[in-house]
């Protein structure tokens, strides 16, 4: 079966690269898959090799093309499309997809709400006659499940058994002297108003030392004072984002494909969800902590850092690192993972069901 996957980069990094994983995953199942994206430079970010000036080309069996040049693209024939987090379509492409039986693929954000569960997979109707329906990833098997490789899991068993010391050092080219050799190692992976001046005041009088990891850039004022050693390193690409969580203790993401990936590494992770009008992000965030059962401090800790709380992170973050609540966190967080990992991931479910609606047309 043939996939058309339409992005438009809309949240940073986030929705190329959900969009890149699922083209990838699906065409690593044997399936045919293109990407039509409409700014190939984040892309490169995620993928370097890619050339953002070329309108087309292939890489780890994936086709991708720039946005303008799908308006000279046919359709699938009896493929599917998929619009990503309801993107619109290039009306030139829309128009072809009524002769060519075409499956249409509403592409959702990421949620808790357990009112997904009864939208997921529902019918949309169009006037063109398009079968079209809402796909929603989720926590639960009744929705559409979460993106993840099929040997995961085991290629993190693999990393974490070796030395972290050294695979940092790969992971970053630093020299060694300057990779911490004891203490606890945490990722800052956020958005810009992220109350980092209270994590930072935080972790500096802890009794513990801290090296905090800041990919590319760190945020202007964040430094080096008292427990806490703030270690700035080369941004890294999505191919190996994964072995860098998995060398953290605990780790600071920022929107949905992030807060996926620092799941599947079975540690403890505060997660920035998108910012919306009028806070509604912050009900979204209580729906997550309800699944994520986690200990207290761990949940206030959260709250405390979407909602840009520098003091109430300062007050948190020691309460959620006491060795009790600590380890506490990283049971549940270890054993939620393996809980997520027994459902079938997003790429199988989606091409099942499409098959199956394939099948009934």
């Amino acid at each position: 079966m043939d996939f058309d996957i339409f992005c438009r980069v809309i949240d940073n990094y986030g929705d190329a690269g959900v969009c890149w994983r699922l083209a990838r995953q699906l065409a690593a199942l044997g399936q045919g898959a293109r990407l039509w994206i409409d700014d190939l430079g984040v892309l490169g970010r995620l993928l370097p090799g890619i050339d953002p000036a070329r309108e087309r080309q292939s890489v780890q069996g994936v086709q991708i093309g720039a946005w303008h040049a799908a308006e000279q693209a046919l359709a699938p024939e009896r493929g599917v499309v998929i619009e990503a987090f309801a993107c619109s379509l290039p009306p030139r492409y829309a128009a072809t997809m009524a002769t060519r039986g075409c499956l249409w693929i509403n592409l959702e954000y990421l949620s808790a709400e357990s009112w997904v569960e009864g939208c997921h997979g529902l019918p949309s109707p169009q006037a063109s006659g398009i079968p079209k329906y809402f796909y929603f990833p989720g926590f639960s098997p009744a929705t559409g499940g979460l993106l993840r490789e099929t040997e995961l899991l085991i290629q993190r068993r693999q990393a974490q058994a070796q030395d972290r010391r050294t695979r940092l050092q790969a992971l970053t080219g630093l020299p060694a002297r300057r990779l911490p050799d004891q203490g606890r190692i945490m990722l800052l992976f956020c958005y810009p108003d992220a109350p980092w001046a209270g994590l930072q005041a935080a972790l500096a009088r802890l009794d513990t030392p801290t090296c905090l990891l800041v990919p590319g850039a760190a945020p202007a004022g964040l430094r080096s004072e008292g427990a806490l050693q703030v270690l700035p390193i080369p941004f890294v690409p999505q191919a190996r984002f994964d072995e860098l969580l998995w060398c953290c203790d605990l780790n600071f993401v920022r929107g949905e494909d992030s807060l996926v990936r620092a799941l599947w590494a079975g540690s403890p992770l505060v997660w920035q969800i998108y910012r919306q009008a009028d806070d509604a992000h912050l009900d979204k965030l209580d729906a997550w902590l309800d699944r994520a059962q986690w200990p207290a401090p761990a949940r206030a800790l959260t709250r405390a850092w979407n909602r840009h709380d520098d003091a109430g992170v300062l007050q948190a973050l020691p309460q959620a690192l006491a060795p009790q609540a600590w380890h506490a966190w990283q049971t549940r967080c270890r054993d939620w993972s393996a809980e997520l990992s027994n459902q079938t991931d997003l790429a199988r479910n989606l091409l099942d069901f499409c098959q199956k609606h394939r099948q009934k047309s």
